[in-house]
């Protein structure tokens, strides 16, 4: 029993790490870090991401990634909460 109590303890520390994680960026992110992150979305569809994105330039919000072919509007519901788009940083 104390190993169980023990592992329980260890899952319920990381339990902060887990819910904290930080919204990922549409604009930024790489594919395995859209594959990881995003419900519904595989390494081939985070592929499809970035391919769109450098095709077409950034993402204007994240409303945008139906605009990808094989990504839902049940996709982007389903990781509204996650999802942001940031501005394309302006040169100078």
């Amino acid at each position: 029993m104390i190993r169980t109590a023990k592992q329980l303890l260890a899952t319920l520390a990381l339990l902060p790490v887990i819910a904290w994680a930080g919204p990922v960026d549409l604009n930024t992110a790489d594919a395995a870090t859209l594959a990881r992150e995003l419900k519904g979305i595989g390494p081939a569809r985070a592929e499809a991401i970035i391919a769109w994105r450098e095709a077409n330039g950034p993402f204007k919000s994240p409303d945008d990634l139906v605009l990808v072919q094989g990504i839902s509007e049940r996709v982007v519901e389903d990781n509204r909460a996650a999802l942001i788009a940031s501005e394309e940083e302006k040169s100078e």
